[in-house]
């Protein structure tokens, strides 16, 4: 038995990953024509309403990302559906290619809900914002965009990722209005080489 909730936590994230993880690879393999074990019996967890993104990786290199921010379906056909669409229809690549599925790493990670963040200025946003642990979903009219918590790594100054957030919603960096919505969530990642090392 674990000797501490800390260890606990962990143990649970790590079998989650062992579940979700080959869901998500599986998905792929099947659309890709590789021929597939007959599947496991699904945990009760699973048919629960989730939301998750799926990120995939080529050569340390992002080759698509997709997910979705609230839940609305099972966990489950969350991870099956978006495991497809970052690997198929991810406007920002090719669809992937049989030969690539080998070398190309999954990550799955599962959103929390969505919380409002109360602000009065950008400035007093900014300050609200907590890197390296905050996903941040940016709205503004039918202006929307997210940036999970792991782009923190790439952005770690507050007023930079906030810019990007911006850019990737369409609008100028500089770009603030009264009416603008922000909400944060955080994540729980299961990435495969972290499993596979585990």
């Amino acid at each position: 038995m674990p000797e501490t909730a800390h260890q606990y936590l962990e143990t649970e994230a790590t079998q989650q990953g062992q579940v979700l993880l080959p869901v998500a690879r599986a998905e792929i393999a099947t659309a890709l024509g590789f021929p597939q074990q007959p599947a496991l019996l699904t945990p009760a967890w699973l048919e629960q309403k989730g939301a998750c993104f799926v990120t995939l990786t080529h050569n340390a290199k992002l080759r698509g990302c997709i997910g979705t921010l609230q839940a609305h379906r099972s966990l489950l056909l969350d991870v099956k559906a978006n495991a497809l669409a970052a690997a198929f229809k991810d406007p920002r690549f090719p669809p992937l290619a049989k030969h690539e599925l080998a070398t190309t790493d999954i990550e799955i990670s599962l959103l929390s809900a969505m919380q409002a963040v109360d602000f009065k200025s950008e400035h007093d946003a900014l300050q609200q914002l907590r890197p390296g642990i905050d996903g941040v979903v940016f709205a503004y009219a039918h202006n929307r965009s997210t940036f999970l918590p792991q782009v923190w790594e790439q952005l770690p100054d507050v007023a930079t990722f906030m810019a990007h957030l911006k850019h990737k919603a369409g609008l100028d960096a500089k770009f603030w209005h009264e009416e603008v919505k922000l909400m944060r969530y955080t994540v729980s990642k299961h990435k495969e080489q972290a499993i596979q090392s585990a």
